[in-house]
C-alpha cells in the first residue's frame, strides 16, 4: 500500500522556511531571517539612472534576500550624505571621494567602504568648430565650471598644463544652456547627464539633434587629474557596533548584483529607475545607465573594491588643490575594501561577472529633450 504524502502540509513547511529565509524573490542566495535589518541609503540627487543598482536591488527583492529592509533617500540641493551619515540619518550614503574627504577633515567619521565607480564622469565639452582639443587650448578662453566643489580636476589640469593664469574660468549653472547660447567656450559636464542635454538640443543652423562629432570633449580620465566619484559611505562608529559590518557585507553584495543584473538586463534597469519616479525621459534615463555602467565597469578587482592607483591619484589631486585639504596627510583608515571584497567573493562564487567583462557600450538613440 503507498503511503499517500502530505503536499499541503509540506507546502506550508517549505513556505514558512522560505520565509524564514529571506524569499524575496531576487535572483540570489538567501540568509537566515526572521526579522529584517531596516537601514536607510542617502542618494547625492533624484532618481536617476547613476543609483539604478540600488532601485534594481529593492524592487527585484536581493535586498530582501539579504534580510535587509532598505529605504532609500532623495538627495536634493540642501542635502549632503556625509552630513547625513555624520548626524545618523542613514547607514549608507553616497558621495564623492574628495568632497568626502572634505566633510571628514571637518570632523565627519565617515569611511569608504565601496568604490562603485572606476572612473571619473566628469567632462570638458566644446563644440569642434572652436578647435579646442587638449587642455591647453583653453587658453585664453572663457571656461565655464560648477564649482561647489566640482572645479578641481580642471585646476589641476590647468596646472598640469601651466595656464593656469591664462584661463577666463566662468561660473556655470547645471545645465548647457551657456555653451548652447555661446556665453561660454568650454562647458563642464557629466557624461551622462550635461553631455547628453546637448546632443538633445536642436542645432538652429540644421534644425537636427547635435551629433556627437558637432563636439569636442576632453575626458579627465585620459588627461591624468580625474578623482574617484561615487561611491558607499558608512559612519565609522556605526560600523564599530557589533553586527554592523554583516550588515554592511549583505548590502554591498545585494547592491552589486543590483548593478551587475543591468549588464544583462539592460531595459529592465531603465523601466525601474523610471518606475521610481525618475523626472527625466527614457532616453536620456538609458543614455545615463549606459555612461554609469561605464564608469563603473570593467572593474579592475571587481565592483567596489578600491583600485588604489586612482585612490593615491585622487588624494594627490584633492591635497593639491581643495583648500581644505591642502598640506593635510590623508590618513589610511578613509577606506576599507575587506567588505567589498567579501561581497565581491560570494557573488562570484555564484558565477556572478564581478568585474563587468561582459559589458558592451550600447547605441542609444536621444531624443529632442531627453524623452
Amino acid at each position: 500500500m503507498k503511503r499517500k504524502t502530505r503536499w499541503p502540509a509540506l507546502v506550508a513547511a517549505l513556505a514558512l522556511l522560505a520565509a524564514a529565509c529571506g524569499g524575496g524573490g531576487g535572483d540570489g542566495g538567501t540568509v537566515e531571517c526572521t526579522e529584517p535589518d531596516a537601514v536607510r541609503l542617502q542618494l547625492q540627487w533624484v532618481t536617476q539612472s547613476q543609483f539604478a543598482g540600488y532601485f534594481v536591488a529593492n524592487d527585484l527583492g536581493y535586498y530582501e534576500d539579504e534580510c535587509l529592509e532598505v529605504e532609500i533617500l532623495e538627495g536634493a540641493v540642501e542635502i549632503v550624505p556625509q552630513t547625513v551619515l555624520a548626524t545618523g540619518g542613514a547607514e549608507f550614503g553616497l558621495a564623492w571621494v574628495p568632497k568626502a574627504l572634505v566633510s571628514r577633515e571637518q570632523g565627519a567619521d565617515i569611511i569608504n567602504i565601496a568604490q562603485v565607480f572606476e572612473r571619473s564622469g566628469t567632462l570638458m565639452v566644446s563644440f569642434a568648430e572652436q578647435g579646442i582639443t587638449t587642455v591647453e587650448d583653453f587658453a585664453g578662453r572663457q571656461v565655464g565650471n560648477w564649482g561647489f566643489g566640482n572645479e578641481f580636476e580642471l585646476t589641476a589640469a590647468l596646472e598640469q598644463a601651466g595656464i593656469s593664469d591664462q584661463v577666463d574660468l566662468v561660473a556655470q549653472d547645471f545645465s548647457m544652456l551657456a555653451l548652447l547660447n555661446g556665453d561660454i567656450d568650454v562647458a563642464e559636464a557629466m557624461i551622462y547627464n550635461e553631455y547628453a542635454q546637448v546632443l538633445e538640443a536642436v542645432d538652429p543652423d540644421t534644425g537636427e539633434l547635435y551629433q556627437p562629432t558637432d563636439l569636442a570633449v576632453i575626458d579627465f580620465n585620459d588627461v591624468g587629474t580625474a578623482m574617484l566619484q561615487d561611491a558607499v559611505w558608512v559612519n565609522a562608529e556605526w560600523i564599530a557596533e557589533p553586527g554592523n559590518e554583516d550588515i554592511a557585507e549583505r548590502f554591498l553584495r545585494a547592491s552589486f548584483r543590483g548593478w551587475i543584473h543591468c549588464l544583462g538586463s539592460f531595459d529592465e534597469c531603465v523601466e525601474i529607475v523610471l518606475a521610481n519616479g525618475s523626472t527625466l525621459g527614457a532616453s536620456h534615463q538609458a543614455w545615463q545607465l549606459n555612461e554609469i555602467l561605464g564608469l563603473i565597469f570593467p572593474a579592475t578587482s571587481g565592483i567596489g573594491v578600491m583600485n588604489t592607483g586612482l585612490w593615491e591619484q585622487t588624494v594627490d589631486v584633492a591635497t593639491g588643490q581643495i583648500p581644505e585639504l591642502q598640506g593635510v596627510e590623508i590618513s589610511d583608515d578613509a577606506y576599507r575594501t575587506d567588505l567589498a571584497q567579501a561581497a565581491v567573493d560570494a557573488l562570484e562564487e555564484e558565477g556572478l561577472d564581478v568585474t563587468g567583462s561582459s559589458y558592451e557600450r550600447r547605441e542609444i538613440e536621444l531624443t529632442e529633450g531627453g524623452e
